[in-house]
C-alpha cells in the first residue's frame, strides 16, 4: 500500500511536517509494510517556507532584513537551486505578528524587497511570493524601493516610508531598479479579490485591523489612488482595479504594476512547488487535512487543493481535522471537492487549549490514522 501524506499545519499546535509524521506513525501501526511519502504543504501563508524546506529538496536561506518598523529581523526563504526558484513569505519580513505595534502610517514593506533582492543575487529568477499577514499599507512602495525603484517628493528627495509617505510622492523613477528584474518571473499567492482603492480596497477593508485610524481611512485611500495614477503614468500599466491589487496593503498592486506579476491562488503555487503530483502515480490513498475543516475548506484551502490533484489520478482522499463543522453541507461540499471522508481526531471532552497541546494533537492524529487504516 502506498500512501501520500500532504497535510497542512494545525495552526497553534503542529507544523505540517509534525502532523504528517503523526499520521505516518498511525498508519504504520496498522500497516507496517506501507510505503509512505510525506509532502509537507501550506496555502501560501505563514508556514509555507517551513513546509517547503522539508522533504522537497529546497534550501533554507537565512538573512537579516528590515522589519516593518525598520527593526532588524532575521528570516528565511526557500530556494530551489535546480529551477532557480525562491519561495518568500511577506509575513517573515513585513508581517503583523513580528511586533505588537500597529502603526500602518509608518510600517514599511522594505524587508520583503530585501528578501527578493537577496534571492536575485543568489541567482533566482523565478519567484513565488506569499503576501498574507502583512503589517503594511504602503502600496508596496517599501518593497519596490529595496529593488531600486524611487518614489520622490516635489524636491526630488525620497518620499519616505509607510502609508504616510503616499501623500508625498510627486514622481516615480524607474531608472535605478535592479536590471535583473527584467529576467525574473513573479507569481504571487493571492486569495483575495479586493481592488486597490475604494470601500472594498486595501485601506478600508484591511487598514483598521492593522491599526489605521478610522478618521484617516478616506485620506489614505485618496493618497493611494493618487499613487496608483502616478504608477500608471510611469509604468504604462493601470492595475488599481485588478482583482487582488488591494491584497496586503497594496502589495498586489505593486507586483502587478512594477514587476508584471501574476496573482494566483496560493494553494496552486505551493502544490506545484512541493512536487507532490510526481508522487501520486501508484498511490492507493492520499491523506490531507488541517486544524479545522469547515465551509472554507472546499474553497482554496490545502485539503481541497490536494484532493483536486489526487482526483486526476483517481486516488481516494482522507482528511483529518482537529475539529470539523457540524453543518452537513460542509461534508457534501468536501465530497464535491474530492475529499472522500473527513475524520475529526478529538477523542474526549476537552478544552480548546488542552486539545491544541502538541503532544495531545500528535497522539490524537496517530490513533485516528491507525483506526482508519486498520479498517481499510
Amino acid at each position: 500500500m502506498k500512501v501520500v501524506i500532504a497535510i497542512d499545519s494545525f495552526k497553534g499546535s503542529l507544523t505540517s511536517t509534525e502532523a504528517a509524521e503523526a499520521v505516518r506513525k498511525g498508519i504504520l501501526a496498522a500497516r507496517p509494510d506501507a510505503n509512505i511519502v510525506i509532502k509537507p504543504v501550506a496555502d501560501g501563508g505563514e508556514g509555507t517556507v517551513d513546509a517547503l524546506t522539508q522533504n522537497t529538496g529546497a534550501q533554507r536561506i537565512e538573512t537579516e532584513v528590515c522589519g516593518p518598523y525598520k527593526e532588524p529581523v532575521v528570516c528565511s526563504y526557500a530556494l530551489f537551486s535546480e529551477t532557480r526558484t525562491a519561495v518568500i513569505e511577506m509575513a517573515a519580513a513585513s508581517g503583523i505578528t513580528l511586533t505588537e505595534k500597529r502603526e500602518p502610517l509608518l510600517a514599511t514593506s522594505y524587508g520583503t524587497g530585501e528578501l527578493i533582492a537577496h534571492a536575485i543575487r543568489k541567482g533566482c529568477r523565478d519567484f513565488i511570493i506569499g503576501i498574507g499577514g502583512s503589517a503594511t499599507n504602503d502600496g508596496g512602495t517599501g518593497m519596490l524601493r529595496a529593488l531600486g525603484f524611487r518614489f520622490l517628493d516635489q524636491n526630488g528627495r525620497d518620499a519616505g516610508d509607510g502609508a504616510a509617505a503616499l501623500a508625498k510622492i510627486h514622481s516615480v523613477d524607474l531608472s535605478a531598479c535592479m536590471p535583473e528584474l527584467s529576467e525574473c518571473r513573479f507569481r504571487v499567492a493571492c486569495d483575495v479579490t479586493n481592488p486597490l482603492c475604494g470601500e472594498t480596497g486595501a485601506t478600508y477593508v484591511y487598514g483598521p485591523q492593522k491599526g489605521m485610524p478610522e478618521a484617516l481611512l478616506g485620506k489614505i485611500d485618496a493618497d493611494m489612488a493618487r499613487y496608483a495614477d502616478l504608477s500608471a503614468a510611469a509604468t504604462g500599466r493601470s492595475c488599481a482595479c485588478t482583482a487582488g491589487a488591494g491584497a496586503a496593503g497594496g502589495m498586489g498592486f505593486a507586483f502587478l504594476s512594477y514587476l508584471n506579476a501574476a496573482l494566483v491562488p496560493g494553494i496552486e503555487l505551493i502544490l506545484e512547488a512541493s512536487g507532490i503530483e510526481k508522487e501520486l502515480p501508484g498511490a492507493d490513498y492520499v491523506v490531507t487535512g488541517e486544524g479545522r475543516i469547515d465551509s472554507q475548506t472546499p474553497f482554496g484551502k490545502v485539503p481541497a487543493g490536494v484532493a483536486q490533484l489526487a482526483a486526476r489520478h483517481g486516488i481516494r482522499v482522507i482528511a483529518f481535522a482537529g475539529s470539523a463543522s457540524e453543518e452537513p453541507a460542509v461534508y457534501s461540499a468536501c465530497r464535491s471537492a474530492g475529499i472522500d471522508a473527513v475524520f475529526p481526531i478529538i477523542r474526549d471532552i476537552t478544552t480548546l487549549r488542552e486539545a491544541m497541546l502538541p503532544e495531545r494533537t500528535k497522539s490524537n492524529l496517530a490513533v485516528c490514522a491507525e483506526q482508519v487504516f486498520r479498517l481499510l
